[in-house]
């Protein structure tokens, strides 16, 4: 088998070699702080995400079954020397502690949240933009379809209040089908500060999605030039700080008797209405 070094045989579970892959789903549960600094990406499509970004992948465990496909797409990468670790798929789930049939589980280096600010990830203010604004999104699944929506709708970057789930958490990256490594995101520390900054120093125009009886029909509100779409969760809906922030509330017009939409289905149809973005 024909394959770039560094490859590493492991068929030892207790290999050191392999520590970070240890009880992966265990460790996940318990908040990014057990693995300060990376991120764990699972599947072929993410690690090929992964790869585009040089400096971003730092090993690849993969299932014997998958090593050749695996080494040829890393050869092929914008990151060439990432570490290969192969094993029999048997040892592969005694190591990270399920049945990864996928084959495929990378490390990642978790980029620095304090540097990006909304100065480096906004467009300038001379120019369109269209922002996702997240407001305690904390479901895994959610997160990772509001990451994807956003890429489908040409969002400029993605602003996330202090109590929304990490969007690099395995399965949120592979809900958004990797688009949570690509997007621009911000994580706020003051969530009124972030709205007001948005707002006065950014011209962002904050238009909150909700199913209020005083929220306007989304066809008759204009669409702005620089807009952030607040998305609330699908329980409590947008805090009060969200609410006050926003020029508009908007809602989709539904059926009588019918619920309200998932956040991610909503957040689809406003963005298709309200995007800025040229998406040819």
């Amino acid at each position: 088998m024909s394959a770039p070094d560094p490859v590493t045989r492991i068929t030892d579970p207790n290999d050191p070699a392999i520590e970070e892959y240890r009880a992966v789903r265990d460790r996940d549960l318990q908040g990014s702080d057990t693995r300060p600094g990376r991120f764990i990406g699972e599947g072929m499509l993410i690690l090929e995400v992964m790869l585009e970004n040089p400096g971003m992948t730092r090993s690849v465990l993969v299932s014997e079954a998958r090593a050749d496909r695996v080494m040829e797409l890393v050869r092929d990468s914008k990151s060439p020397g990432t570490d290969l670790l192969v094993a029999s798929s048997e040892v592969m789930n005694e190591i990270v502690g399920f049945d990864i049939h996928r084959g495929v589980i990378a490390s990642g280096n978790r980029p620095d949240e304090s540097d990006r600010t909304l100065e480096k990830i906004l467009p300038r203010s001379s120019e369109p933009a269209t922002i996702l604004v997240c407001d305690g999104i904390n479901n895994i699944d959610n997160i990772g379809l509001l990451f994807r929506n956003a890429a489908a709708f040409g969002v400029d970057a993605v602003i996330l209040s202090p109590d929304c789930h990490d969007p690099l958490y395995r399965k949120s990256i592979r809900v958004s089908i990797g688009h949570a490594l690509r997007i621009p995101f911000h994580r706020s520390s003051n969530w009124k500060r972030t709205l007001e900054e948005l707002k006065t120093v950014h011209g962002i125009e904050l238009i909150g999605t909700s199913i209020g009886p005083d929220a306007g029909n989304i066809e008759t509100i204009p669409a702005p030039d620089r807009v952030g779409l607040v998305m609330g969760g699908e329980f409590d809906g947008l805090g009060r700080e969200s609410i006050d922030a926003c020029s508009h509330l908007a809602r989709i017009p539904m059926t009588p008797g019918t619920d309200s939409l998932n956040v991610g289905v909503a957040a689809a149809v406003f963005l298709h209405r309200f995007s800025r973005a040229d998406r040819a």
